[in-house]
Parts: C-alpha cells; structure tokens; sequence
C-alpha cells in the first residue's frame, strides 16, 4: 500500500471518530451512557481498523507476488529470446562458413574455420 493510501485511511478513521465523539457529546444522554457510547464506538473503530490494516497487508503481498512472478516470466522471456539469437546467429555462421568454404577462394583470400583473412590493401597514389 503507498504512502498516500495509508495517510487517506488514517486520516478517514480519525475524521470518523472524531465525528463519533462530538455527535456523541452534543446528542442529549447522561455522562456514563455517553462515556459507555464513546468507549464502544472507539472498541469499534479499533477493531475495524485492524480489520482494514490486515486485508491492505494481504492485499499488498498478493500484489508482491503477482509482480515477482511477472518479473521472473518476463526474466524467462528474455533469457530464452536471447538463446534463440544465440542459436540462429550460431546457425548463420555455419551456413556462410559452408558457402565460403564450397565456392572456390580468389586470389589472395584465406578462408578459415572462424574467419576470413582479406588480401592485402595496395596503395594506390
């Protein structure tokens, strides 16, 4: 849960409280009935608070886990995109190798297993 949202609930439950105890001390009742209506009235809100805290707990770590798993299908992803590149690159190689080494070489080109040399660079001036 943000910042915000635990600052809107506290701030929700404190406006109702607060909003329980004055209907409470400007309803007409004796001093004990209205001291008993306070105490209930603030066992409830406790008790509702509670409630509320543990279900944001839950729902947070429902949300944690839904983004790890996310996280590691897309790390999966990515990891088997990378071995595809690997294995068609790999693939390419081979073919061209196998071209080069079938078509007969020029004058001055080496053609080897991992490279082909160039003949050298003349100087034209």
């Amino acid at each position: 849960m943000s910042r915000n949202s635990g600052d809107f609930v506290s701030g929700f439950f404190f406006g109702a409280f607060f909003g329980a105890v004055l209907a409470l001390l400007f309803a007409p009742a004796p001093g004990e009935d209205l001291r008993d209506q306070i105490k209930e009235k603030s066992i409830e809100l406790k008790d509702r608070a509670e409630e509320l805290s543990h279900e944001a707990t839950e729902r947070a770590e429902d949300l944690r886990a839904r983004g790890e798993h996310a996280i590691e299908m897309q790390k999966q992803r990515f990891e088997e995109a990378i071995e595809e590149g690997r294995r068609a690159a790999e693939q390419k190689k081979e073919e061209l190798l196998s071209q080069l080494e079938c078509d007969t070489p020029q004058e001055g080109y080496s053609v080897h297993q991992d490279h082909v040399e160039l003949p050298p660079q003349r100087d034209e001036i």
